[in-house]
């Protein structure tokens, strides 16, 4: 079993904490995750799934269960964000999730405007597309989107966005030989891409804050 796999190499480390974590929640809980992520947008389910397909080798994670729960989370978290847009509208909604600072405003109208323009096609595409994929939500329960194939399409985009990522995550692991060895300089990029994502999130909500207030002073 590879350092960081939840096996007992006793090494640590980001990599290996996120790899003891992935097995001792199972595959249900990699679907919870999901399920957070579909509300909750910066938790990254490109990072996640993949990771949980490589475990998926050897341990307590399958290749079936990540796929089908995952895709349940993903399901059970966009119609939370459906029946939020169904009560509240669309404007409420999104004032709501913008004061969270978790979600974007840009991010917010971008998911609107690709459901009004594409209706159902846009709930199972947009769920391939970052910063649309948990937002679209909003919008299809908003306009009242029938609620069967609101799930259906929402569980077909979500399926195959989840069972690509776990899948390249999988065939990784058939070369865990080639890989294992670089752990510790994985260790290392992670690090660094949460440092610059924490910068990039900064900088930008700065820049929004900055011409608000110039909007306004206008």
């Amino acid at each position: 079993m590879p350092r960081g796999a939840g096996g007992g190499s006793g090494e640590g480390g980001l990599v290996a904490f996120a790899g003891d974590l992935l097995n001792r929640l199972g595959d249900v809980g990699v679907g919870a995750l999901v399920l957070l992520e579909t509300v909750v947008p910066p938790i990254p389910s490109e990072v996640i799934l993949p990771y949980a397909g490589y475990l998926s080798r050897e341990g307590s994670l399958t290749l079936v269960g990540l796929i089908l729960w995952s895709t349940a989370g993903s399901t059970v978290g966009a119609l939370l964000l459906y029946w939020l847009g169904a009560a509240l509208g669309m404007r409420r909604a999104s004032r709501l999730l913008a004061r969270t600072r978790l979600v974007d405003e840009d991010d917010l109208d971008r998911g609107a405007a690709w459901f009004h323009r594409h209706g159902a096609v846009a709930v199972v595409v947009g769920r391939l597309v970052p910063g649309v994929r948990s937002l679209i939500s909003l919008p299809a329960g908003a306009d009242r989107m029938h609620l069967g194939l609101f799930v259906l399409c929402t569980a077909i985009g979500s399926g195959a966005w989840n069972s690509a990522l776990i899948g390249l995550g999988a065939a990784l692991g058939t070369q865990r030989h080639l890989i294992d060895p670089y752990l510790d300089v994985l260790d290392k990029v992670v690090y660094v891409a949460l440092a610059v994502a924490v910068a990039v999130l900064v900088v930008r909500r700065r820049r929004r804050r900055r011409a608000r207030i110039e909007a306004a002073e206008d």
